[in-house]
């Protein structure tokens, strides 16, 4: 069908301006103003989007779908369901599933389920082990998004901790090396030190203590040695120190970066105060540390040091999150909220529309070169969303879509709405109604 978007207020490349956009085959035919009369434009779908924002859709660089292996926590169609939901048209899914996502056959079967289950566009990156070279030299740079080292701990043998095989991964990588970035030696220290002090029974606010500014700073710092020797591509996942921001660069244009960082909402939205109210819902790793931290990122994201928003996704059952703080999962669901939390922000005034737009949509595509998403252009596939910036939204367990069934923002009250959702021109998702016929497709990527 061919869509006309009206009289939105159009956020798009650092300028915000009211407009049409006209969608023909799943792509922007024309972007215009209320001079070009309507009329000239055949649609059979008119949306009025007067009063509303209409951005490029999110595209989410880190998320755990939990698909194969550990679908009583989430699938791909239910978590890519609460994705476009919360505006999110895209987004790059981890390998840590079961089996994992370390050979390339295991690579093409996620691939499979995405094309048959996922309502967004996707892609996967392909894991790294101490062991397995060879299948990260046979993978395709223009379908896979990226390699993902976890320089900390970590299931089953993805933790590379073998300096060799560091050395091999940075040095032989055709695509961006995406890294989780915390020292397990540190790690294990700090976690012996408040067991000798609590027994099993370590308090949740230590949280950040045992996985600490100096895990995060030590492999932080180790990665960016490696990618300057090599000449590597470094992405950092979820930075969540002041610390780390010394080791990077501001840079006007990300496309001269050889090293960028991205960071997540709920290092951008809590702080460690919150750990007694809200308790293991927000564990994460890396931990939430101070308010110092989280201004500090706000600052660097508005500053450039910082390149990406993104969630890291990674939901758990509600009964496995109950657990002691020593025994319970670290991750929790945010797909569905990432962009009203930040829109929150911006009600605040911590941030501009023009800057999300920027760290949620332009810079992802820009970062892993992604063919056409991530703005709102003539001849680009129409991933779009409209916002409603004056609609009270309360997140419950009615509206919560995720499998898990609970967020760790059950009980908020956002000050916006997202009311539709296109992928690739469909329009997928319209005031909680969802149209799940046409599924999303592979993101390629131009390298």
């Amino acid at each position: 069908m061919n869509t006309l978007i009206k009289n939105a207020f159009i956020v798009n490349e650092n300028k915000v301006f009211i407009g049409n956009v006209f969608i023909r085959n799943g792509v922007i035919e024309k972007i215009f103003d209320s001079t070009l009369e309507n009329k000239h434009f055949e649609a059979h779908n008119i949306i009025d989007g007067k009063g509303k924002y209409l951005i490029p859709g999110v595209i989410d660089d880190q998320v755990h779908f939990r698909e194969p292996g550990l679908t009583h926590k989430a699938e791909i169609y239910t978590e890519s369901k609460a994705a476009i939901a919360g505006g999110v048209t895209s987004f790059m899914e981890m390998p840590n599933t079961i089996p994992q996502t370390t050979t390339n056959k295991e690579l093409e079967a996620k691939f499979r389920i995405a094309e048959q289950k996922s309502l967004a566009n996707f892609s996967f990156y392909f894991g790294a082990t101490n062991d397995n070279i060879e299948e990260i030299k046979k993978i395709d740079k223009e379908k896979v998004c990226g390699i993902k080292v976890f320089m900390g701990s970590s299931t089953g043998n993805m933790l590379v901790d073998n300096i060799e095989s560091l050395e091999l991964i940075f040095s032989e990588a055709q695509t961006i090396v995406a890294v989780h970035c915390e020292d397990e030696e540190t790690i294990k220290d700090n976690t012996r030190i408040y067991k000798e002090i609590y027994g099993e029974e370590v308090p949740i606010n230590i949280h950040p203590k045992i996985r600490s500014e100096e895990a995060c700073y030590k492999s932080s710092s180790l990665a960016v040695e490696l990618a300057k020797k090599h000449g590597t591509r470094l992405h950092i996942l979820h930075l969540s120190t002041k610390k780390e921001l010394d080791l990077l660069e501001n840079s006007i244009s990300l496309k001269n970066k050889k090293i960028t960082a991205e960071v997540c909402v709920h290092h951008l939205w809590f702080n460690d105060t919150k750990y007694d109210e809200l308790g293991t819902k927000i564990k994460w790793n890396p931990a939430i540390k101070t308010e110092e931290d989280r201004t500090a990122l706000l600052n660097a994201l508005i500053n450039n040091k910082l390149d990406v928003i993104a969630t890291d996704h990674a939901p758990h059952t509600i009964q496995e999150k109950s657990n002691s703080y020593l025994k319970a999962p670290s991750g929790g669901p945010l797909v569905q909220h990432s962009l009203q939390v930040m829109l929150e922000l911006y009600k605040k005034g911590e941030i501009t529309l023009e800057k999300i737009v920027e760290k949620m949509c332009h810079n992802p595509a820009i970062l892993f070169n992604i063919e056409k998403r991530g703005f709102i252009r003539e001849g680009y596939w129409a991933d779009l969303v409209l916002v409603d910036l004056n609609d009270k939204y309360e997140v419950n367990k009615e509206n919560i879509l995720y499998k898990c069934a609970w967020s760790p923002f059950e009980g908020n009250v956002f000050n916006s709405k997202i009311t539709h959702t296109f992928v690739n021109g469909n329009m997928v998702f319209e005031n909680g109604r969802f149209y799940e016929d046409i599924k999303g497709k592979a993101l390629k990527f131009n390298r």
